[in-house]
């Protein structure tokens, strides 16, 4: 009789109980105690924990089963001629080159996914990777072209060898590439003609603080290119012939008026810039491209303090003016602490500095005073000074002054620039310029890049 009581209570389903069943279960064991305690309202008992075993569907375990392959793009549409070809037939196709190129182009993809790498293409049809890649994605170009309405006579003029061509217009927008697919036709461009468009077109935007920007049209393909142009040849030296050819060169491909009225004016010499051609050689400050590992391999460095070019100009002054080695180890010891510090080789300029010597970070090279349109370089650079040499000694020196009138920040300055403004003593003499390291190598500034 127990054990039935029991297990009726095991079979509650809810929480919810009824009188009949507390009234029958202390009827059932009220023969245990004959002075049984009043009882609580029973509470629900918890309900057990239920293990359920959820059963995946066929299609997700195939999914599980599939090996990760790395994303591709989706195949450009095969052509209705092609389409009913199984994997050899296409790959005669590409072999024999049956077909415009951009018929044929969309074939490689779709083998591509079907499991045949670039490698094996190429044995089989004679098409390099590099090739193949270029097929691609200028097909994939031309669409767009198609695609934005450009027009049709334009589009055709890529049927023949137009591969090359397209393919250097990728980076551009859809807007941009059907303007310089009308100037690679217009101009009869080859592939490397396309290559500096396109780099134009894209490079155009981040030259709005050069001079004569404001007068291209950024919407003309032909104005961006003889921009570069136009950069070009005020990179060299006046007069030369390699400027006069740039200069040409821009005024030939430019397409607004406004464009090559700027043009006419620097072939004309009347560029303000005219002067600073005209510079008598005295003191010239060395500019060098610090190397990649330079610093490690020199066995002797020199530690300077730095001061950001946006800080105030007492921060100069208040800099530690000396720090040197102690002991065995050479630790190196300052007068005071200070934030920014930086290693460089040994070099003359630097070693000699002895006391007062101190580091001035620009975050762009375009601050200096040579010549912008020679040497445009959007990079920081360091510029070391000698702060026990505050007065301006040489019109043909550098110098480190203040901003004027605002006491933030720091400049470069020509010594006859402060002479002119009467300005007697500075907060040092420039010694030297660090250019930051390049994988690359270009040339050191020259004696004539200097204003």
């Amino acid at each position: 009789m127990l054990s039935v009581t029991v297990n009726s209570l095991k079979t509650f389903p809810s929480f919810n109980h009824t009188t009949t069943s507390t009234t029958t279960f202390l009827s059932s064991t009220s023969f245990l105690n004959p002075h049984p305690s009043p009882l609580p309202r029973p509470k629900p008992s918890s309900p057990k924990p239920i293990s359920a075993t959820i059963i995946p569907s066929s299609s997700s375990q195939q999914q599980q089963q599939q090996v990760y392959q790395p994303f591709r793009p989706p195949p450009s549409p095969i052509p209705s001629k092609f389409r009913s070809l199984d994997a050899n037939g296409r790959l005669e196709i590409l072999a024999n080159r049956l077909g415009l190129w951009f018929e044929y182009a969309p074939l490689i993809p779709s083998l591509t996914q079907e499991g045949f790498t670039p490698p094996t293409i190429e044995e089989i049809t004679g098409i390099s990777g590099v090739e193949q890649n270029r097929l691609v994605v200028a097909a994939q170009v031309r669409d767009s072209l198609v695609q934005s309405n450009t027009d049709p006579e334009i589009v055709s003029e890529f049927d023949l060898g137009g591969s090359e061509l397209l393919y250097e217009i990728r980076l551009l927008s859809v807007q941009q590439r059907a303007a310089a697919a009308r100037f690679i036709v217009e101009n009869k461009l080859d592939a490397e003609g396309a290559q500096d468009l396109a780099r134009s077109m894209k490079d155009f935007p981040r030259r709005r603080t050069e001079k004569g920007w404001e007068s291209f049209d950024y919407a003309s393909a032909g104005d961006c290119l003889g921009f570069m142009y136009f950069r070009q040849g005020r990179e060299h030296k006046n007069p030369s012939e390699p400027r006069t050819a740039a200069l040409e060169q821009a005024l030939k491909v430019a397409q607004t008026d406004k464009a090559k009225k700027v043009i006419l004016k620097e072939l004309e010499g009347e560029s303000e810039d005219k002067e600073e051609e005209d510079v008598a050689v005295g003191v010239r400050v060395p500019v060098v491209r610090l190397k990649f590992g330079e610093v490690a391999e020199s066995t002797k460095v020199v530690i300077l303090p730095v001061c950001r070019a946006e800080e105030k100009d007492k921060e100069v002054m208040e800099a530690p003016w000396e720090c040197t080695g102690e002991g065995e180890l050479g630790v190196m010891v300052a007068e005071k602490g200070w934030k920014r510090w930086v290693v460089l080789p040994g070099w003359e300029p630097v070693v000699s500095l002895g006391k007062g010597g101190v580091v001035v970070s620009f975050s762009d090279a375009r601050v200096l005073p040579w010549k912008v349109n020679r040497w445009y370089q959007e990079e920081p650079i360091l510029v070391v000074a000698d702060r026990s040499k505050r007065e301006v000694e040489a019109d043909d020196g550098f110098y480190l002054a203040a901003v004027d009138g605002e006491g933030l920040g720091f400049k470069v300055v020509r010594g006859s620039a402060l002479t002119a403004a009467g300005v007697e003593e500075c907060l040092g003499t420039v010694v030297l310029i660090v250019r930051p390291p390049r994988h690359e190598t270009d040339d050191q500034l020259s004696e004539e890049d200097w204003e």
